[in-house]
């Protein structure tokens, strides 16, 4: 029988065994770990893949042309969230959900593992979008099932939760960038398989033990009229797009460019979409509607963020490629290890970030002005970047450590708004749209990246001090603004933190 509200799993589920949390959450952080490393360590490659000449192994694709795609793909990874939510919210729970969303996750890691050019390549994409939309919003949900809404240990369980995902994140570039730069591209896509193999067994073998009943209730499950109306708008709504793309293909109009501009409008529209139909929804109550609205001004700064944390794997990839000094002491830096910096610095700072929230308890600032301090960090991160432009120009190779000081502040910026972002939106999520709102949380990421996918072909030498600049300055400003107006939000939350 199904437990029918959170502080009845929390009952259900064991409380204490893993550093004073719940032990479930050593399962989920590690699932995550693998489910990370396998998708960090093939991002890690991917853009130097695409944009590398075809007599290297790659696929000679114009540098502008890849950022687009990787942007694309980031935005879809993360606005795919929206179906493994529904999908857990309605049909299968979200425990089974995460299940084959590794297991997709998998399939789509070994087609890239094969040199099949750019059929492989999109086949790939296609697996590993689906798959980490059913999984990684799910897992995050049931790390806040293990605990119930008013546990003061929430906060800092998300951040052990996020030191753990940042492990995998941090170990893969060595691996994969290696083997992939150094042996074969193909090799290092083939060990992001063996990773996310190693995770699925971790969270079967594991998971039976230390979950309880956390994440196994349907929250609103389908009535069975309800399956048959699914089911044929689901089909019409395939068909839809195999025609839309058939023609596309057969007209020579489904271009990158035209792909960009659908999913950076739909990067805006569908979270609009997503807030209108929870808050006029008859399931949300007055109490929870309110919280809705505190949640607006999050999500509007989640974005602006995330589009300036996401360039890390783009811009500041290239930017590592063709503008730092790689060769130090007689050895040459592969320029994809600068991926681990954003999880080694979580790994190192994530510990007392988590012991920070612990201690100060209940005098801890509120969410909202952490956010605040969030996105005033990640756009200094890229005000820093204009130092050695202004120094030395733009057609100079400059110290590795600029890169190291950007990708550490955008790192403080993290651990303010990421961690507290998952603890946040399980607490201001509607019963109704539990996991669902959890999806919303990921869906930030995805318009951050839509907006990517428009600015990222803009950056070269000859615009970097322009792009850096503007773009570090809106983040700072919008950051100031929240805080003025964090009272406000807070009140909308109606007695949470």
């Amino acid at each position: 029988m199904y437990v029918t509200s959170n502080d009845q799993k929390f009952k259900k589920t064991p409380e204490t065994g893993f550093l004073g949390h719940p032990r479930g959450l050593f399962t989920l952080f590690s699932t995550e770990l693998w489910e990370r490393f396998s998708y960090y360590g093939m991002k890690a490659l991917l853009i130097y893949y695409m944009y590398d000449k075809l007599s290297n192994g790659g696929l000679g694709i114009d540098q502008g042309t890849a950022a687009a795609i990787m942007s694309v793909y980031g935005s879809l990874v993360y606005m795919s969230g929206m179906i493994g939510g529904w999908i857990a919210d309605r049909l299968l729970g979200n425990r089974h959900t995460i299940f084959w969303g590794g297991v997709l996750i998998m399939t789509g890691h070994i087609a890239l593992s094969f040199p099949a050019g750019l059929t492989a390549l999109f086949v790939s994409m296609f697996f590993i979008v689906l798959g980490t939309g059913l999984l990684k919003p799910n897992v995050s949900k049931v790390v806040g099932d293990l605990y119930s809404k008013e546990d003061t240990r929430r906060d800092s369980g998300f951040s052990i939760f996020y030191m753990g995902i940042n492990l995998g994140a941090f170990i893969a570039p060595y691996i994969t960038g290696t083997l992939g730069q150094k042996v074969n591209y193909h090799l290092g896509f083939a060990t992001a398989a063996v990773g996310m193999a190693l995770g699925l067994i971790f969270y079967v073998i594991t998971g039976r033990r230390s979950l309880g009943d956390a994440g196994q209730r349907v929250a609103n499950p389908l009535k069975p009229e309800e399956r048959k109306k699914v089911l044929a708008r689901f089909l019409i709504g395939a068909a839809i797009i195999i025609v839309l793309a058939a023609v596309g293909y057969v007209t020579h109009t489904l271009t990158v460019k035209a792909f960009t501009n659908l999913i950076s409008i739909l990067g805006i529209v569908i979270p609009i979409c997503y807030f209108v139909v929870m808050l006029v929804s008859k399931k949300t109550t007055a109490e929870e509607r309110s919280r809705l609205l505190a949640y607006i001004p999050l999500f509007i700064a989640s974005v602006m963020f995330w589009s300036i944390q996401e360039q890390g794997s783009v811009i500041l990839a290239i930017y590592a490629d063709n503008r730092t000094q790689l060769d130090l002491w007689g050895f040459h830096i592969p320029s994809s290890w600068f991926q681990s910096l954003n999880p080694v610095f979580i790994i190192i700072f994530s510990p007392i970030f988590a012991l920070l929230w612990l201690k100060l308890g209940k005098r801890q600032p509120v969410t909202p002005n952490k956010f605040s301090l969030g996105l005033i960090l990640s756009g200094i991160s890229f005000l820093i970047l204009l130092v050695p432009a202004i120094m030395y120009g733009t057609d100079h190779l400059v110290s590795p450590l600029w890169l190291v000081l950007s990708f550490l502040l955008v790192t403080f910026g993290e651990l303010c708004l990421s961690p507290v972002g998952l603890s946040v939106t399980t607490k201001l999520a509607p019963a109704a749209f539990s996991a669902q709102t959890m999806s919303l949380w990921f869906l930030s990421n995805a318009t951050g990246q839509a907006i990517n996918a428009k600015i990222t072909p803009l950056y070269n030498s000859h615009t970097e001090i322009t792009y850096f600049g503007t773009i570090g300055a809106i983040g700072v400003l919008l950051g100031i603004i929240l805080l003025f107006v964090a009272p406000k939000i807070h009140k909308l939350m109606r007695g949470l933190n």
